[in-house]
Parts: structure tokens; sequence; C-alpha cells
């Protein structure tokens, strides 16, 4: 069941599993809002992040985690191999 418009995160901050050390990081790739945040593609995002200190590959889990409104760590349970493989496809999976 969708939540009520009224319960709709207004800050980076209030998505399941981001801080405020989120929103800073996100704020050096011009990511200001939710709504600019839900309509970036979470590899490209991830691929303009990956450079930055302590961003790993449970960044992508918690981008994508944040986005669909679920844990991070049960994205990575679940599709760690997907992703992956996009990560591969594009060059940039961890070596």
């Amino acid at each position: 069941m969708n939540a009520p418009s009224s319960n709709k995160p207004k800050r980076l901050s209030d998505l399941k599993g981001f801080g405020p050390k989120s929103e800073d990081i996100l704020a050096r790739v011009n990511i200001h809002t939710v709504e600019d945040f839900m309509a970036a593609d979470p590899y490209q995002l991830y691929a303009q992040l990956k450079d930055m200190k302590g961003i790993g590959l449970n960044s992508i889990y918690a981008i994508i985690g944040a986005q669909e409104n679920i844990p991070w760590l049960e994205v990575a349970q679940t599709r760690k191999t997907e992703i992956l493989m996009r990560l591969d496809d594009m060059g940039i999976a961890p070596k």
C-alpha cells in the first residue's frame, strides 16, 4: 500500500537508509532534492560518486534502496549479482 502524499519524504535525509551525510555527498553531484534524487538513474549516480572517499559498493545498494523504499541490505542480498553485472557492463564494477 502506498503512503499518502503528505508522508512523502521532504528531504534526502528522510529517505530510507539516508541521513545528513548522504545529503552532503549528493550535493557534491548537484542532487539537492528528493525529486532530483528519484529522477536520477541509480547506476549513473553511483558512477558519479564512486571515486569519492567513503563511497563503496554498499552505496549503490543504498541508492537503489532509498529510491525503492527498501533497506539497502535487502537490495544487497537479493540483487547483488544483477547489480554487479550492470556495473561491469558500465566498466565500473569493483575489482
